[in-house]
């Protein structure tokens, strides 16, 4: 009886924390990576002297600049984040640990505001805190957010949802209901109907103002008005089989948004380079990350055009401990090692592109991020 316990604990351990065991046999050893078909990359260069009308503020959650220079190295030499026109550091520790993760990291960048360690959009004591959604909103500018994980989870919540703890999931996403955001895209459909207090969220949204496409196909089609598309039950699709999605939601988001004429602020993640750091795989890691540069070009593209739109690209922290070995730049190869299957304690980057991208130089803290974006903003 007691070998049969053991069995099952066993294998009840396999099916429970595949991810861990797997990450942990990946950490033992050096990946190797080669980016099979390389992307172009063009020059992009905004136009100069225009007003700060619109910013978009890109989040890589759990990029730093060792996944930045891999992802680079990995296509050959060339990344659409290198038309950026600033560069500066952040440094991401929150209130009460030294080693943050996405709610306290994110909740400084949207609030200006360190707070402790799983927290979402409050202070240290779990008063809500005012994010730059609720800042551009009150100015009068539109506000939205496109991520590719569920809307759950803890970087869409900073900006939108107030919350001690980021695992209590179903109040974060009924957070939503209350939010100043016009346009949302994201995953995580299952907490908005069907829920255990038996509310539908989706209806109240809808009465609130909001359509509420399930699908890429009833977006696509929405030509004004407030959005909240939530075509998945959790996350989107792995990067190979969703395509362009997140530079086409954000596009989308971008072109409702621009439609009031005092401008708009975005936030757009990509979310899954911090599942996958977690994961140690550098292959998923690598697709993501080219996914989220992909997507740069495309937002950087459209700001060059506009004239009057500040982007700005950065992290909330490190995740996996990503180290860049070996490789060939020619090759596109890449061989990498990580040091933990969590985060690190490291500074992150911080790129800007377009009017006021000078502000964004030096060393500071991710508090500053929000400080700078809400002064160039007027708000």
């Amino acid at each position: 009886m007691k070998k049969i316990r053991k069995c099952c604990v066993i294998v009840l351990l396999v099916v429970l924390f595949p991810a861990n065991i797997f990450a942990q046999e990946r950490r033992d050893k050096e990946q190797t990576y080669v980016l099979e078909n390389p992307y172009e990359v063009n020059k992009i260069t905004p136009l100069q002297g225009k007003k700060i009308k619109n910013v978009v503020l890109m989040i890589g959650d759990g990029m730093s600049l060792m996944h930045v220079y891999s992802a680079w190295t990995a296509n050959c030499g060339k990344l659409f984040l290198d038309n950026c026109q600033a560069v500066g550091l952040s440094k991401t520790y929150c209130a009460n640990k030294l080693i943050t993760d996405s709610g306290a990291g994110g909740t400084a960048i949207a609030t200006g505001q360190k707070t402790n360690y799983h927290s979402v959009g409050v202070d240290v004591e779990g008063r809500p805190l005012k994010s730059l959604v609720d800042f551009a909103v009150g100015k009068g500018k539109s506000a939205g957010i496109a991520v590719t994980c569920r809307l759950w989870d803890a970087t869409p919540a900073d900006f939108c949802c107030h919350n001690k703890d980021r695992d209590a999931e179903a109040e974060i996403v009924a957070d939503y209901v209350n939010s100043n955001v016009d346009y949302v895209f994201g995953g995580g459909a299952k907490l908005f109907e069907n829920r255990e207090d038996g509310r539908d969220l989706f209806k109240e949204l809808r009465d609130k103002g909001f359509q509420t496409p399930r699908s890429w196909d009833e977006l696509v089609k929405i030509k004004s008005g407030k959005v909240f598309a939530v075509p998945y039950p959790v996350d989107a699709p792995l990067p190979d089989e969703r395509g362009d999605l997140l530079a086409r939601a954000s596009l989308k988001g971008i072109e409702l948004l621009s439609q009031n004429d005092n401008g708009f602020f975005m936030m757009i993640e990509g979310s899954q380079l911090d599942d996958y750091g977690h994961f140690n795989d550098i292959n998923l890691l690598m697709q993501e990350t080219h996914d989220f540069d992909r997507t740069i070009g495309a937002i950087y593209e459209w700001a060059a055009k506009d004239g009057e739109t500040l982007v700005v690209v950065t992290a909330d922290h490190e995740t996996g401990g990503l180290t860049l070995v070996d490789g060939d730049l020619k090759e596109g190869k890449i061989v990498c090692k990580f040091s933990t299957g969590g985060h690190s304690g490291v500074m992150v980057p911080v790129y800007a592109f377009g009017p006021g991208a000078q502000e964004f130089t030096g060393i500071y803290e991710n508090t500053a991020i929000f400080d700078k974006i809400k002064k160039l903003l007027n708000l």
